[in-house]
């Protein structure tokens, strides 16, 4: 069986170090391929670099809502030039953060559509950070038609998912599905169309059971594989098979 961790952050300070024994395990554990997501002009810098190293590896680029007050066209300008790097497949991490508001909310609007308009110009998808803002994000993607991409870790309700899903957008299912008091989300991935699943880490985030609390790596994606298997009752080859064909067709991915 082989895996792929759609949202991974092997550019962050807690892994990055360590990046060579986490490739290692990750391999150990049959994920075989992975996409390193930025988060800010220096991780996104980052992620490229990685990508570029080590086959294994492909990068997302792009600035987070907590850092949205740094977006500005000389960032833009930066993003647009790293996107043209043969191994980026993702304008991302993007979106609206209105639990933690650390950016304010309408510099957050701006940095999120502006980065929306440049993977629309460039053709890439969007992985997209949503956090208590189902609402206005899905009416910002609502205005870009022509852009695909995936809600990372989703958490919203069936409405959120059902919307997401008629704008082209896949759900990203990570460790959360493996807590106890997830019940709403497995209820949700049980119904879930299987072309639209896309399974990921956010490694060092959200480890899953039974390393909730701890930190999270790419290793431990076939846990949250198991437990996706299991709401489907498949087999974990027919789930990699399924995951594996999802991932390719979103990022334009070979084999």
């Amino acid at each position: 069986m082989r895996w792929t961790d759609t949202h991974c952050h092997l550019n962050h300070p807690d892994l990055y170090a360590e990046r060579e024994v986490l490739l290692y395990r990750a391999r150990q554990s049959g994920v075989h391929r992975l996409i390193v997501i930025g988060y800010d002009l220096e991780s996104s810098r980052r992620a490229v670099e990685l990508a570029d190293e080590y086959d294994a590896l492909y990068a997302a680029i792009g600035i987070h809502p907590h850092d949205a007050s740094a977006c500005d066209e000389s960032v833009l300008s930066t993003l647009r030039e790293l996107a043209r790097h043969p191994r980026v497949v993702a304008i991302g991490e993007i979106g609206l953060d209105f639990y933690r508001d650390l950016s304010p909310r309408e510099v957050q609007d701006a940095a999120f559509r502006a980065q929306m308009q440049l993977a629309a110009e460039l053709e890439l998808p969007v992985v997209i950070h949503c956090r208590d803002a189902y609402e206005e994000v899905l009416q910002i993607l609502a205005d870009y038609p022509t852009v695909r991409g995936v809600l990372h870790c989703f958490s919203g309700t069936v409405d959120h998912a059902q919307r997401g899903l008629e704008l082209g957008y896949s759900l990203g299912i990570g460790g959360v599905i493996t807590f106890k008091n997830a019940t709403t989300l497995r209820d949700l991935v049980r119904s879930m169309p299987r072309d639209r699943v896309l399974l990921e880490t956010d490694a060092p985030y959200l480890a899953p059971h039974p390393y909730r609390g701890k930190r999270n790596e790419p290793a431990y994606l076939p846990l949250i594989a198991q437990q996706v298997a299991a709401l489907w009752e498949i087999s974990l080859d027919a789930l990699s098979a399924q995951t594996e064909r999802n991932v390719e067709t979103l990022f334009s991915l070979g084999n």
